[in-house]
């Protein structure tokens, strides 16, 4: 059985895209298809599996899915892609429209230029901060400069959920620090109950921030759209910059404004195809 599919990269963060309307694949069969068609060695090569559905309480579903084959609350990329896919495909004319993803519905605007997407904005909603719904296992609620250990090192984490879970540790040269080996230790630490994505954050000033990232169930990837919200989020509570931040990642940069008077999270940044195909569901 072939199916269709689309890769499609925000930063770096690249995932491979399926049209939930026309390809019907079987709920059980899809961790299996995730795992192979995210694999960058036999497969397509991807940080993930994304479903594009239809939905009965938004105008998209986005069925989030990592490498691994673990299902996924949300991702910034990803649903950026999502908007930029149905424009660009035919499924809407509209530059405002609403994507929902395990329940969590997210604005989005397209900026045109001649007709085609330069940009998406995404309201992503307020920043989570009660450690019982991120959630996260700590003596004080929000978790702000908590401290954690990892490999024989304590530092000092912020955490928030953006409808997935985060813990931000500030460094002092991100290019340089042991992302690899730290991440997936703070992934699995018994104090995050359904794991956490780790962002390791260097503050080059009030407006600039670089950040690496190990997702859940993924690894380190160039870009983690929900990371940078969370991120921007904690630069603030540690009062290191202003509400508008531009987060340098590996795979680019997304501008982030936290709206206090509103408490809401903006995201605005890219959302590219890099290619289409159709690949064996059984093979």
């Amino acid at each position: 059985m072939k199916i269709a599919f689309t890769k499609m990269e925000g930063c770096g963060n690249d995932y491979v895209y399926i049209n939930g309307f026309t390809e019907k694949i079987p709920q059980e069969k899809k961790k299996e298809l995730v795992t192979r068609l995210s694999d960058r060695h036999f497969g397509i090569g991807s940080d993930g599996v994304i479903f594009i559905n239809p939905s009965k309480n938004a105008d998209f579903e986005m069925e989030m899915y990592n490498a691994d084959g673990s299902r996924s609350e949300m991702c910034g990329n990803g649903v950026r892609c999502v908007a930029r896919y149905v424009y660009d495909h035919g499924l809407t004319d509209r530059q405002d429209f609403v994507i929902e993803s395990m329940g969590q519905k997210k604005d989005m605007h397209l900026y045109l230029q001649d007709g085609a997407v330069t940009a998406v904005r995404v309201n992503m909603g307020p920043p989570i901060l009660q450690a019982e719904k991120i959630p996260v296992i700590a003596p004080d609620s929000p978790v702000v400069r908590n401290k954690i250990e990892a490999l024989g090192e304590v530092y000092e984490m912020t955490c928030v959920s953006m409808g997935n879970p985060h813990c931000v540790i500030f460094v002092d040269d991100v290019a340089h620090f042991p992302v690899e080996k730290v991440g997936p230790v703070i992934e699995h630490s018994p104090r995050f109950p359904n794991r956490v994505n780790v962002e390791f954050v260097q503050v080059i000033d009030r407006e600039n921030v670089r950040m690496r990232v190990w997702e859940r169930g993924t690894g380190e990837t160039m870009a983690c759209g929900t990371g940078c919200c969370a991120t921007t989020v904690a630069c603030v509570l540690n009062n290191r910059t202003k509400e508008h931040v531009k987060v340098e990642v590996l795979g680019g940069e997304l501008l982030i404004h936290w709206d206090q008077d509103e408490n809401t999270v903006w995201m605005t940044g890219p959302a590219t195809e890099v290619f289409s195909g159709t690949t064996d569901i059984h093979s």
